[in-house]
């Protein structure tokens, strides 16, 4: 089967790819990188030529609101137009679990629009929505420290999960019948968020403290207890934290 994957040489797309090429599919990784741009359409015909499966997983290279918005939009429009024209039967896209419950997050309304799109085009589709990676951690924690030197975290719940495992079930969908719909995915423990950054940043070495605040803004948007975790049922990964910071 060939399956194009769209961000392929990224974090999660190339740990896809490998998975991919390990069980016998033809995999193409696609990127400004491989001559393949969805904000310009460039490469998107002749990479897609005798695809069954695409795979989206790319991300726009800013964060602020209008950019983000501006991305996910273009991208996912000329991406969904040459599917069309391919005939590509199966659109797989990874999103957030609870963006449709922080409405203020910039990111999170970018991706409901992109999702929006995939939904309206008329191709079978699959959603793949996941919760925080392991990866990101230091990044969160960064983005949560304030002028006090000290990483503000809400007591919510909060369940990440690793890169390997968020690609191996990225991969299921993909060689799987569309959904058309969305599949939660999440690791395989809850904790609270407070406790979280506070364990893994001593785990790392980082002597920030972190601060135990209900107001604690998590990129842009207050928190409330089940904002970032599945309500639902979820397939959960195999990845400990613990083994995953120990490697």
């Amino acid at each position: 089967m060939k399956i194009v994957v769209i961000g392929g040489t990224g974090l999660i797309g190339s740990k896809l790819v490998a998975k991919l090429r390990e069980h016998g599919h033809e995999a193409v990784a696609a990127s400004p990188n491989t001559g393949v741009n969805t904000l310009t359409g460039e490469g998107l015909a002749e990479v897609l030529r005798g695809a069954q499966v695409v795979v989206d997983v790319s991300n726009s290279p800013s964060f602020e609101p209008a950019a983000v918005l501006a991305f996910f939009e273009t991208s996912t429009r000329n991406l969904l137009a040459a599917e069309a024209e391919a005939g590509v039967g199966h659109h797989v896209a990874v999103s957030i679990v609870g963006t449709e419950r922080l409405p203020d997050n910039g990111y999170f309304r970018a991706k409901i629009a992109q999702e929006q799109l995939i939904e309206k085009s008329g191709i079978p589709f699959s959603l793949v929505h996941a919760t925080q990676f392991f990866e990101f951690t230091k990044g969160i924690a960064d983005e949560a420290t304030r002028e006090d030197g000290c990483a503000h975290i809400a007591p919510v719940q909060f369940q990440p999960m690793a890169g390997d495992d968020v690609a191996a079930a990225v991969g299921r969908t993909a060689v799987g019948a569309p959904v058309n719909g969305r599949i939660e995915i999440a690791g395989p423990d809850r904790y609270r968020m407070d406790e979280f950054f506070r364990q893994a940043l001593a785990g790392m070495g980082d002597t920030r403290e972190v601060v135990t605040d209900p107001h604690a803004r998590y990129f842009g948007s207050e928190l409330e207890e089940l904002s970032l975790v599945p309500l639902g049922e979820a397939a959960l990964g195999e990845i400990h934290y613990r083994d995953w910071a120990a490697r």
